[in-house]
């Protein structure tokens, strides 16, 4: 010191003996004295290192528990050398396991970007309530008592139990994330749907829209998993796509090119004729045609939901799309679709 080298303050660690504690999660451990080395308190520039710090703090600011991951069982015992050389009371210790994700090859590891979203605001970005969020993170790792899953907070801090705490770590599976969001989704009164559904409908469809973005929640909200799937599901509703003709057969409705034209004619005329354009109206009316012509209910159905929408994969069926886009649109679009058929 005389000299001015630089040094570092360490503690001497015991040459003899063990150091055991005990974790909720894992139990009694004890770890030979012999196997720590003399740890670093006060670096060479003067300032304390983290571990020593973190004891000070935890102390002076009251902690009765440390929860933190299993990787730092093996700092423990250094931590409990430090409490007992200050004559301190020890906290308990909980360790939680590892977080791990899944390769492209299947194989695991600690999880990380390559995996996918990893924060909670990138999990929110990508379309998952927080709802949800927090009732998936809080089943990594933890089991309640009974086969429970879905859960609001309130209810998992009056069921949760670190006795519940596995020692194995948990793989972050996405697809359980998304089940857990559609379980949430689904859950929703329609109301609370169209106020989270609105601003990405909003969004997507641009100033000046008319739609009734209440009607959404319909067709919606039994399909939809993570809210970023809501443009892609409607951008017919935007845009009719460019489709082929082709897409009005099929052998399940009974439909072909022959007598797709058919229905699709009545249907306009009988549309054309329709007092009301509500959801009722439009389904006793297609319903009714269907009975006339003593065809299938998909024999009239099917043609017409293709030329409102243009694929062959929409949500919700011709009557629900109809009532969405309007008497002027709707007619349009079947008038469209009987001229492709009819060129």
């Amino acid at each position: 010191m005389d000299e001015g080298v630089p040094y570092v303050i360490r503690q001497k660690m015991p040459l003899t003996g063990s150091t055991t504690f005990n974790d909720l999660v894992y139990g009694e451990i004890t770890v030979e004295n012999e196997e720590l080395a003399d740890q670093i308190l006060i670096k060479t520039d003067g300032y304390p290192t983290y571990n020593f710090a973190n004891v000070i703090d935890d102390h002076t600011m009251g902690v009765t528990h440390v929860v933190r991951g299993s990787e730092y069982l093996s700092s423990t015992p250094k931590y409990n050398l430090l409490y007992e050389a200050f004559g301190w009371e020890i906290p308990q210790y909980i360790h939680l396991p590892l977080i791990m994700g899944k390769d492209a090859d299947g194989n695991v590891s600690k999880l990380s970007k390559r995996h996918g979203a990893t924060g909670f605001e990138d999990l929110v970005r990508d379309g998952y309530l927080p709802e949800a969020i927090i009732n998936y993170i809080a089943l990594l790792g933890w089991a309640p008592k009974d086969n429970t899953e879905i859960f609001t907070l309130e209810e998992l801090a009056q069921n949760f139990d670190v006795a519940g705490i596995s020692k194995s770590p948990s793989v972050f599976d996405y697809d359980k994330l998304r089940w857990f969001n559609a379980e949430y989704i689904r859950n929703m009164t329609d109301e609370q749907f169209t106020d989270i559904a609105t601003p990405i409908l909003n969004e997507y469809f641009g100033e000046g829209h008319t739609f009734d973005l209440s009607l959404f929640a319909q067709i919606l909200k039994a399909r939809v998993t993570v809210l970023t799937e809501i443009p892609e599901m409607v951008d017919f509703f935007k845009q009719l796509p460019d489709y082929d003709k082709e897409l009005f057969v099929n052998k399940k409705s009974k439909t072909n090119l022959e007598n797709a034209p058919v229905m699709l004619d009545a249907v306009i005329k009988e549309l054309e004729a329709l007092h009301e354009w509500t959801h009722d109206a439009l389904h006793d009316a297609l319903i009714s045609l269907a009975e006339r012509l003593e065809v299938k209910n998909g024999t009239v159905m099917w043609p017409a939901r293709i030329a409102a929408a243009g694929k062959t994969v929409t949500p919700g069926g011709a009557i629900e799309i109809f009532e969405i886009l309007g008497r002027e649109e709707t007619l349009k679009r079947l008038k469209f679709g009987l001229e492709k058929l009819e060129a």
